[in-house]
């Protein structure tokens, strides 16, 4: 049966650190709907309020655009291995892109200033409500690691070349909304 609570419980803070990826929902009253799995480590909790995942260069830029638009902001963690379980964590988001002070101090204090190669912005979300589901649905997968080819496919380009990629493909969203990711569009 699912539960709603106003903040992480100590509990839900441990089952996040166990999962290997997330799931990101984000939209705009008249936008399509995103969806996006997310991996690789990046993910943090900074209080049982707040929490940030650091964002990779990719081939689209939705959540950045869909964040400057509206700001609602949906994250799913659910149990591929252990007891099931789904949680949700529903609130306010925002876009820190890379370069900007906010990024570099959200850096520093939970990412022991370590970039991974591509990163494009750091994804805030101010939670409102955490809800718990059982996840009985939910496959069971054995986890075998991370893939490297987004992380490989930055270091070969190098930093000017994924900003010059960025320029290309990150300034605006599918239904044409601004992203702020790149200088152009902030």
């Amino acid at each position: 049966m699912a539960q709603q609570y106003e903040a992480l419980t100590e509990e839900h803070i441990a089952f996040i650190a166990r999962q290997h990826m997330f799931f990101v929902a984000s939209a705009t009253d008249a936008s399509k709907i995103n969806l996006s799995p997310k991996g690789l480590g990046g993910f943090r909790v900074i209080d049982a309020k707040r929490v940030c995942y650091l964002d990779l260069t990719g081939s689209g830029a939705e959540t950045a655009a869909h964040l400057r638009a509206d700001g609602r902001l949906t994250i799913m963690f659910c149990a591929f291995e252990g007891q099931a379980l789904i949680l949700r964590l529903y609130g306010r988001g925002r876009s820190l892109p890379r370069g900007s002070a906010d990024y570099a101090a959200l850096l520093a204090r939970h990412f022991n200033n370590e970039e991974t190669a591509g990163a494009r912005q750091i994804v805030v979300l101010d939670i409102d409500m955490a809800q718990t589901s059982c996840g009985y649905g939910v496959p069971k997968y054995a986890y075998e690691g991370e893939r490297e080819t987004l992380i490989r496919w930055a270091q070969s380009r190098g930093e000017d070349g994924v900003a010059a990629y960025r320029a290309e493909q990150n300034v605006v969203s599918l239904d044409g909304l601004a992203t702020g990711l790149v200088d152009e569009d902030a």
